[in-house]
Parts: structure tokens; sequence; C-alpha cells
């Protein structure tokens, strides 16, 4: 053998492990990087359970908090509602009591002859200041009509401000 096939053989022999070794560089580098990705899919799931436990948890409490918001707008809903028919219902006693004539519905009131309002020729002895007027059976139909509508509309106040005081207001 020749000096330049030695030469060239020894060029041959050391391509080869170059080869060899880049070839196991680079085989030990993928079974590194396939650790490491290995490792960060691992790290990944258990971040997406953790981020699906604590969203579940969030949704659980949210959906206690709107459980507990109408159990309480319904029994403030019941409570006002059984209020206003005690009180439609008393309104509709005293109506048909005074529709029998088993009650009148008289007004307080007074008038004082000082005021302009009576004329000259009314004496101040028939109308006192604390004397009461008697309504017609009409007007006095009338103004129960007008109770049951402020009846109504104070329950719709009280009902509004206690549902904004303890279930919108609620932490």
């Amino acid at each position: 053998m020749t000096p330049v096939q030695k030469l060239a053989g020894l060029v041959v022999l050391i391509l080869v492990l170059m080869t060899s070794a880049a070839g196991v560089t680079w085989q030990v580098q993928e079974w590194r990087m396939g650790k490491m990705l290995a490792e960060q899919a691992g790290l990944h799931k258990d971040d997406l359970a953790a981020i699906s436990n604590a969203a579940s948890a969030q949704t659980r409490q949210a959906l206690e908090k709107q459980q507990a918001a109408e159990q309480a707008r319904a029994d403030l809903d019941a409570k006002a509602t059984k209020e206003k028919a005690n009180d439609l219902a008393e309104n509709e006693r005293l109506r048909r009591a005074a529709d029998d004539s088993a009650r009148r519905l008289r007004i307080a009131g007074g008038c004082r002859a000082d005021t302009g309002h009576l004329s000259s020729s009314t004496s101040t002895t028939g109308l006192g200041n604390a004397g009461t007027v008697e309504l017609a059976p009409t007007a006095g139909r009338t103004v129960f009509d007008i109770r049951a509508g402020i009846i109504a509309d104070q329950a719709a106040l009280r009902t509004a401000q206690a549902y904004i005081r303890d279930v919108c207001r609620r932490p």
C-alpha cells in the first residue's frame, strides 16, 4: 500500500468515525429533546388540569351564588305577595263594609273661617276645627280604589328595595 492510499484510507476512516460520532451525537440529542418534550407535555397537562379544576370550582361557586340569589328572590317575592294580598283583602273588607253601610267612610278635617274658604254666610259653629266629613258612596269607592293602588305601589317599592338590599348587594 502506498502512502497516498494509506492517507486516503486514514481520511476515510476519520470521516467514518466523524460521521458515526455525529450520528451518535444526533441520536443522543434526539433522546434528550424527546425527554424534554415529554416533560414539557407532562407539565402542560398538569397546568391544563389545574386551570380546569379552578374553572370548575369558580363555576360551581357562581352557580351556588346564583341559586342562593334566586332562592332569596323567591322567598322575598312570596313574602311580598302574601303581604300585598293581605293588605288588599283588608282594603276590600273595608270597601264592602262601607258599601253595606256597616261602616262609614269619614275623613277628619278642619276648616278655619279666616282662610277665605268659607262664605261669609257660613257660621263657624257648623264645621269645627276637628270635624269629620262623610263621603258619598261613589266617592268612598274611589277612595278605596286609590288606597288599593297605593297598597300595590308601596308593596312593589318595598319589594324592590328589599331585593336590592338583600339580593343584589350580597357578596
